[in-house]
């Protein structure tokens, strides 16, 4: 039986489906891959994982690392001005 070529990929595919890389990441927030660098090594960005020369971002923690760095609304009623 001869296999696919599309199979592996499909099954790649299918295993980093909840993962996102650096690039993707960098273009998606509008920063530079270089600048997650940065993030990573004083661990102030969304965490990652590295597996051989790939650095990938679980898409939930890149979510809830988002909600995180949200700033509360300021008070408009009542408060100082």
């Amino acid at each position: 039986m001869i296999q696919s070529q599309t199979e592996p990929e499909t099954t790649a595919t299918a295993l980093l489906s909840g993962w996102i890389s650096r690039k993707d990441l960098a273009d998606a927030l509008g920063v530079t891959v270089d600048t997650l660098g940065r993030w990573e090594a004083r661990r102030v960005g969304p965490p990652c994982v590295r597996a051989g020369r790939m650095v990938l971002y679980r898409r939930r923690a890149v979510e809830d690392w988002l909600a995180a760095q949200e700033m509360p609304r300021a008070k408009t009623a009542g408060g100082r001005r």
